[in-house]
């Protein structure tokens, strides 16, 4: 074992990067295949047949060199899919990305040693940067440890756009800087930013060659808190950031215009670690009740988040925590992983700082003032006004399920994922009547620079089991069978998407290359089947699985009459995270909730009382 531990410790986090597996190309049958089983719940006997006959003139004509040349790109790149998904899953969309693109999330530090307390803001908030600036530490060392599956390495390159990273707004398509290096590249950015009342400051963390302490964060924090409580506020440039981005782009090509230096100042902004926001209101929380924090991580204040930086770090007046990202530069894995090393640390230190007191005589926070007209000022307020009016029309509810979790799933030899689901697919057909497309996240991370693939959960079996589950005529033993099942494909699509034999990826490269050739759209794409069963963006259910920590994460929903479905799965309890839009009659996040809930109950109680 020690041998173990003194050899994992010489593991460098990136040093596998070199000899990762290049993503494959799935084969164009298979995938076809896979396609046509995916859309038969959405379809009844003679759409299924139209879709079939379109799939086969697909595979057998301009489908078959469609994906010649795909194979062709594919052998000069390492990643067919990286710049193809990066741009056109992110840059390329024009909607507002800070509330339609990025994710966020509560820190679970309430659970233990942090509970909400009026006047703990900064103590706390000082040692909450200061376990996130150890970890952008051990990354800049390559001390933070490889990922693996078994002795397999994952891809850890997402890693290098946690922190200096930031979106660039364009007027047809973003772009994203990165700054971070590590040690062995060279000099790597060492300021925050700090947001307040509007107001914007900076301050480096690194004094004398050495990390400041929590004290020493503490006192920076102090300045800029007392400053702004005493001062007027601030005109609020970072709502800028949550605008439509196009309008955005052109707001920031005015701002510079009106100062070269305010280019200056956007660089700072976007080369420094992390966001930090101190916000004045305080959220009610709970371990069973998320929902007022995640909304107000999610959607809160716009002149206290730059919506393209890759981590804001956002403080509340009662000591709650929570992150906003942006959803370009990388998954929500790499951000669970930085919160739940910062949760073990606090948990580990009793949520106090334990060192020395001593402050050295470090130089007060800079504030970055911009040069603004009142174009820029009615910029802000536009932009304010269009954000808080689609946040108010969003519903989120965050709840915790605390009947049962992993240990019974598993003693029951059910894969916890698949069981929750499941539970969202039978509580969908209960509270709508049909069946809900629905994207769930698999990682690709074998393969050099892999991201995401999608399992599509809602399977022709797991259709079958939900009708068992409302049809009072079908025995405890036969909703059992069909339930286990739909487990069964369930973790067989998995399976197949992890080792990069999806087909929602292949089918957008595929309709890609067309669009480079300036070849028509084919039939397969405008099928109105293809769009119902989740094709091109219109997934109902988004969902992902966030982890088995405490970390709990959301993102808006992928279509209007949608939902958007995120959870972790503990030992004793399933952590959930759902969102609607207010202005869908049809969608009712509160509603789902609860029969999800309801859901793992009655599969439960399946298990233990149809014995086979």
């Amino acid at each position: 074992m020690e041998n173990h531990l003194a050899k994992s410790t010489e593991e460098r986090t990136f040093q596998y990067q070199d000899s990762l597996p290049s993503l494959p190309v799935p084969s164009l049958e298979e995938s076809l295949k896979k396609y046509l089983e995916s859309v038969k719940p959405f379809a009844n006997k003679e759409e299924y047949k139209k879709t079939e006959e379109i799939v086969q003139k697909f595979q057998d004509g301009i489908g078959r060199k469609l994906h010649q040349k795909l194979l062709e790109r594919a052998k000069g790149k390492r990643n067919w899919l990286e710049e193809w998904w990066l741009n056109v899953a992110y840059l390329d969309a024009r909607l507002p990305s800070q509330l339609n693109v990025n994710f966020a999330g509560p820190a679970p530090y309430i659970e233990h040693y942090w509970p909400p307390k009026e006047g703990t803001q900064l103590e706390r908030g000082s040692i909450s940067l200061w376990h996130n600036l150890n970890y952008w530490q051990l990354l800049r060392k390559e001390k933070v440890p490889v990922h693996k599956v078994g002795n397999n390495p994952l891809d850890m390159d997402q890693f290098r756009m946690v922190f200096s990273t930031c979106r660039i707004p364009g007027i047809t398509r973003d772009s994203i800087m990165n700054y971070f290096r590590t040690e062995s590249e060279g000099r790597s950015p060492t300021h925050i930013t700090v947001l307040c009342r509007g107001r914007v400051f900076v301050f480096d963390v690194m004094h004398e060659g050495c990390l400041m302490t929590p004290p020493e964060i503490h006192r920076q924090l102090t300045y800029i808190h007392k400053k702004c409580h005493s001062e007027p506020d601030g005109p609020g440039i970072p709502a800028l950031t949550s605008e439509e981005r196009t309008r955005w782009a052109k707001a920031r090509e005015y701002l510079i215009s009106l100062d070269p230096e305010n280019l200056t100042r956007l660089e700072k902004i976007q080369s420094s670690l992390l966001v930090y926001s101190l916000e004045d209101s305080s959220p009610h929380v709970t371990p069973e009740d998320y929902s007022q924090v995640t909304a107000m991580i999610l959607a809160g204040d716009p002149t206290l988040r730059w919506g393209d930086k890759s981590y804001n770090l956002i403080s509340f007046s009662n000591g709650v925590f929570g992150c906003n990202c942006d959803h370009a530069p990388f998954d929500g894995m790499v951000i669970v992983n930085v919160s739940h090393y910062v949760d073990e640390k606090i948990l580990e230190n009793e949520g106090r700082w334990k060192g020395s007191e001593r402050v050295r005589d470090i130089s007060l926070p800079e504030e970055l003032v911009f040069t603004v007209d009142d174009k820029i000022l009615n910029n802000i307020k536009q932009a304010e006004a269009q954000y808080l009016k689609q946040a108010s029309d969003l519903q989120i509810v965050a709840y915790a399920f605390t009947s049962f979790g992993k240990k019974l799933t598993k003693k029951k030899r059910l894969h916890p994922d698949t069981f929750i689901q499941l539970a969202l697919q039978l509580a969908y057909y209960r509270l709508h009547g049909r069946p809900g497309s629905c994207y769930e996240t698999a990682m690709t991370r074998y393969f050099y620079h892999g991201r995401t693939e999608t399992v599509r959960s809602c399977t022709v079996e797991a259709v079958r089991w939900c009708q068992s589950m409302q049809d009072p005529s079908t025995s405890p033993l036969e909703r059992q069978r069909k339930m286990l099942q739909a487990f069964a494909k369930h973790d067989k699509m998995m399976k197949y998407c992890l080792a990069g034999k999806g087909f929602d990826r292949h089918l957008l490269g595929l309709l890609l290359i067309a669009k480079e050739e300036d070849l028509p759209v084919p039939e397969l794409f405008t099928d109105p089947l293809f769009s119902k069963s989740g094709g091109g963006g219109n997934f109902v259910l988004s969902t992902s699985l966030v982890g088995y920590s405490r970390v709990l994460g959301v993102v808006v929903p992928m279509v209007h009459n949608g939902y958007g479905f995120f959870y972790h799965i503990r030992d004793d309890r399933f952590n959930v995270a759902s969102t609607a839009w207010k202005s869908c009659p049809e969608t009712d996040a509160e509603k789902l909730v609860q029969l999800v809930f309801h859901s793992f109950q009655d599969m439960m109680q399946l298990m233990n009382t149809a014995h086979l």
